[in-house]
């Protein structure tokens, strides 16, 4: 999440007027992420969040995200539901962006990282895969390995101002990945962006999965490996593979991974830590200065990808 559209109160009390909300009672931005621009808003029907879409999200997805949410959210998926205006639309248009309201979830994401906490994340995101097989609408991964060598390309000119070596060191990599990217696995809706910072906890359990703006139709195991990256790594770059084995376990009491599935698990893990990478990287170069937003190191995921290049087999994640 992040802030790139200011919203001044009256733009903003004029687009309340079409929902039966009640009045503005305050909203603020919320800085963190990278993608669109978000505010907490409070009306006196409660605590919502706005969300302004940015250049990245193609507008002729945002049916489809709102769709998934909605849907997984009727099936028990604790994520934000889309409200819809008093004509029924959950979407319009605000400041010259497409803008959508969802309901607030409660909790707070982990800025430390528990084993609890990675057991819970496999399980939910287990439970959002199968939520999610009736949702027949597809969505092609944007960002999935197809995107990555322009999106490598866009980037490569400027790497080593960043690292010394680095554009080398990732042509190679992407090379390396590519040649051996599965081609089938069980697929389905995935979230594709399962960070900590999207999922919140209530007393100790998961009370929130929110930002479904990278959700696609993707290989289920691909989700898993994104996880891996984002949950169960520590601050000096090492897998912690308690943690690891946790997320995998909570993953496998809801739904079982097939050996194909667990075979492919760490190349899907250096595609998982590429694809993060090179986001990073271009949001590094290219972030506007002025922007309300936090950005990123790229080199940790540098130092993930590396770390996935060397493993064996899935025994390096505790299975």
């Amino acid at each position: 999440m992040a802030v790139y559209t200011d919203v001044s109160d009256e733009s903003l009390i004029a687009f309340l007027a079409e929902y039966d909300l009640g009045s503005l009672v305050a909203f603020r931005g919320i800085a963190e992420g990278v993608e669109n621009s978000n505010y907490v808003l409070r009306t006196t029907a409660g605590d919502f969040i706005l969300t302004l879409y940015e250049k990245r999200v193609d507008p002729a997805d945002l049916p489809w995200f709102l769709g998934l949410m909605e849907h997984l959210a009727q099936r028990g998926i604790l994520c934000p539901r889309p409200v819809h205006g008093r004509d029924g639309a959950a979407l319009r248009q605000l400041c010259g962006r497409y803008a959508a309201i969802t309901t607030f979830l409660p909790g707070v994401w982990p800025r430390h990282v528990k084993v609890e906490h990675c057991a819970q994340v496999g399980a939910v995101l287990a439970r959002l895969h199968l939520a999610g097989e009736d949702y027949r609408p597809r969505r092609e991964n944007a960002l999935g390995p197809h995107a990555w060598k322009p999106l490598f390309a866009r980037c490569s000119g400027q790497a080593d101002e960043i690292r010394p070596g680095l554009a080398a060191e990732l042509a190679e990599a992407l090379d390396r990945i590519l040649a051996v990217w599965p081609a089938e696995l069980p697929t389905g809706q995935i979230h594709a962006d399962l960070f900590p910072d999207n999922v919140f906890f209530l007393e100790g359990a998961v009370s929130g999965v929110i930002d479904f703006y990278f959700a696609a139709t993707d290989f289920y195991a691909y989700d898993i490996a994104i996880c891996l990256n984002a949950w169960c790594f520590e601050a000096d770059s090492s897998l912690n593979v308690t943690k690891a084995r946790a997320l995998l376990r909570g993953y496998e009491e809801v739904r079982k991974l097939l050996p194909a599935e667990q075979e492919a698990l760490p190349v899907l893990a250096q595609g998982a830590a590429m694809r993060f990478l090179l986001t990073r990287l271009y949001d590094w170069l290219y972030t506007p200065a002025n922007a309300l937003v936090v950005r990123k190191d790229p080199l940790e995921y540098l130092r993930r990808l590396r770390f996935h290049l060397n493993a064996p087999d899935a025994g390096a994640y505790g299975l």
